[in-house]
């Protein structure tokens, strides 16, 4: 199966990831962010968010940077995903990924980005922003 190049748009704001205790309720702080992803488990309660919207105290990692993949994609397409995580593994680039309905976003980590960036075009994916 030959790979498919997408378009790729890198977002403006820098993100960090929070980890917060499994029960704590929504922060209100979190809601004001312009890219916010809230994942809850019995384990525990992530959010990524703005990294400029996270309190001093909260653990969280920031200096991520979200590249939307332009859909919408179908739930039966299938490879979307590794069409862009395969190019940034082969080139030593750790990722984080969300999926929503209509598209999916790769996170890295901004000192990585130059070379992300480099691995898709080469990969044939067009990268903008």
């Amino acid at each position: 199966m030959e790979p498919t190049a997408f378009r790729l748009t890198l977002l403006p704001q820098p993100l960090a990831i929070c980890q917060l205790e499994p029960g704590t309720p929504m922060p209100d702080w979190a809601w004001s962010s312009k890219f916010l992803n809230i994942t809850r488990t019995p384990d525990e309660f992530s959010l990524l968010c703005d990294a400029d919207l996270v309190p001093a105290g909260i653990r969280s990692e920031g200096g991520w940077r979200a590249l939307k993949m332009e859909g919408p994609f179908e739930f039966t397409e299938i490879g979307v995903l590794a069409s862009v995580a395969n190019p940034l593994a082969e080139a030593q680039v750790s990722i984080l990924s969300i999926a929503t309905f209509d598209t999916d976003y790769v996170l890295v980590a901004e000192p990585d980005l130059p070379a992300a960036m480099a691995a898709l075009a080469a990969a044939g994916h067009q990268v903008s922003g």
